[in-house]
């Protein structure tokens, strides 16, 4: 299975040059990391920052400066510093190409549900349904299985909804996985040492299989 970074890593090939992309909270921040060098792109965070960089070394640690989940960040030459309205009018008016969060679930119809547990205290959904009802792409980062083993790619959520028919792919610790519009998840990659065999087994939700399944590459 993938760690975090791996899964993370898997991620930033799908970055394409000269979009502006948003990070969520957890796995996808340490997408910044990877993100390979001759690209030209723009990181946004909903608290009012274009053009973060990657996570500070020690001595590059600054208090005042960070992302929505409160992680300390560097900035990047050009970068922006605004206030949270005029950062939601960019999300808003579409201005985000890609946005990659977390989930807790996720529908074989691209449903997201990714910001409460019923009974547990949480702050709010932050940025999280404005991110997926305007972004035109959307990627989750996440783990296949609960941590007692149930699995979290569903035929329908059981948790809150954050937004409907928005997930376009999906990187887990297990596969990559493609949302297909009549519903259902296409299997088009699996971590290295997995099996499809095991991949099914842990998919609850309809999974699609087409021919032979590559394993995930890393340069």
């Amino acid at each position: 299975m993938l760690t975090k970074e791996q899964i993370a890593q898997r991620i930033a090939q799908e970055v394409e040059n000269g979009q502006y992309i948003n990070l969520g909270i957890g796995i996808p921040t340490l997408v910044a990391n990877y993100i390979p060098s001759h690209l030209d792109v723009v990181l946004q965070s909903e608290n009012g920052l274009l053009g973060i960089g990657p996570f500070p070394t020690e001595d590059q640690i600054d208090p005042d400066l960070i992302n929505a989940g409160k992680q300390t960040i560097t900035m990047v030459p050009g970068s922006a510093l605004f206030n949270s309205s005029e950062s939601f009018a960019m999300i808003r008016g579409g201005h985000v190409h890609l946005t990659i969060l977390g989930a807790m679930e996720v529908s074989e119809n691209g449903d997201i549900a990714n910001w409460k547990i019923p009974g547990k205290m949480v702050k709010g959904m932050g940025g999280a349904m404005d991110l997926v009802a305007s972004a035109k792409n959307i990627i989750v980062a996440m783990q296949h299985c609960s941590k007692d083993g149930q699995s979290k790619l569903l035929p329908s959520c059981s948790l809150p909804i954050t937004g409907i028919r928005c997930v376009k792919k999906i990187v887990s610790d297990l596969a990559v996985l493609e949302v297909d519009p009549k519903g259902g998840f296409i299997l088009k990659e699996r971590a290295p040492g997995v099996s499809v065999e095991e991949i099914k087994a842990k998919t609850a939700g309809k999974l699609i299989i087409e021919g032979e399944i590559p394993e995930m590459r890393f340069d």
